[in-house]
């Protein structure tokens, strides 16, 4: 760990969840205990209230088809799937993510929910860029990518998806950092404490996300939310 650190630009240094390889029990205890720390944080919920926002409009006879990229074990569709129970909501939510062990998990964890589907694609595929969407989500998943990946991928999805992007990620903040690093005694997992720090330092400030949007030219709403993150919504 660096105990001096700057936040000033975005690091390049890989996560050890960006090798697909990673299987077994210590990429599934990873993605159980990172779950709970986003509940605890209310990272979830934020997703959620985020895709209220979007589809307050919709009409709910309507059914939406929405995707979770970098979906890991599928927590978050499961959340989405209980708020389009108890709204009325017609859902077919799919939940995709490039680590096949992660997709396998996801399918065991959501056979109560005949809504959800999971697949292992990369979002970069042909095949996803010929796929259509009404709502796209990304949790915690785009600061994995440097900006001009980041801003084609976010062109091509665009013209995928008819209501919005909705984006929940991390802000780069040196107090963020070492908050983390201080939780981080709490937490009995070396992939989760490295990636973690690391993540902090990929992440973004304002003016990354008002950069990208005017790049890739949209008018968005940035909004900051406890713990040090951003819901960035692009609607269109």
């Amino acid at each position: 760990m660096d105990f001096f650190i700057s936040t000033k630009k975005r690091t390049d240094k890989e996560e050890l969840m960006d090798d697909f390889s990673i299987g077994g029990d210590l990429l599934i205890d990873t993605l159980d205990k990172l779950e709970n720390i986003n509940r605890w944080l209310g990272g979830n919920a934020m997703t959620v209230k985020s895709l209220k926002k979007v589809l307050k409009n919709h009409p709910k006879e309507q059914e939406l088809t929405i995707a979770d990229i970098g979906c890991g074990h599928g927590d978050i569709l499961r959340d989405v799937a209980k708020f389009g129970r108890k709204n009325g909501y017609k859902m077919k939510l799919i939940g995709m993510d490039a680590n096949p062990t992660a997709i396998a998990y996801a399918n065991k964890l959501s056979t109560e929910f005949s809504e959800l589907s999971f697949i292992t694609e990369d979002i970069f595929s042909k095949e996803f860029k010929e796929r259509t969407f009404d709502v796209v989500l990304a949790t915690l998943f785009l600061h994995h990518f440097k900006e001009d990946p980041l801003v084609s991928f976010l062109e091509n999805t665009l013209k995928q998806t008819k209501i919005a992007i909705v984006v929940n990620d991390l802000h780069r903040h040196t107090l963020a950092y070492y908050l983390f690093m201080l939780l981080s005694i709490f937490i009995k997992n070396k992939m989760i404490i490295e990636d973690g720090l690391t993540s902090v330092l990929r992440g973004f400030k304002r003016k990354d996300l008002v950069k990208i949007s005017q790049r890739i030219q949209v008018k968005s709403q940035i909004s900051w939310k406890w713990a040090f993150r951003f819901q960035w919504i692009i609607q269109k």
